[in-house]
């Protein structure tokens, strides 16, 4: 079973990887403070990983 997750965007895209910034969209963010609740499956976890230091993650 997949357990929900809480994703919040906490810096700014302006100066990254644009691989790291289309990431960002596919999460559904794109905003400072903009928060998503998403399933918490592998490919999301890869994301995660790839832009862990550009977001943080709740429950």
């Amino acid at each position: 079973m997949n357990k929900i997750i809480k994703i919040k965007q906490i810096r700014s895209s302006i100066g990254i990887k644009p691989s790291h910034k289309l990431t960002l969209i596919c999460l559904g963010l794109g905003n400072i403070n903009k928060i998503v609740k998403i399933k918490n499956t592998k490919s999301i976890n890869g994301m995660i990983k790839l832009i862990y230091y550009m977001i943080n993650i709740e429950g």
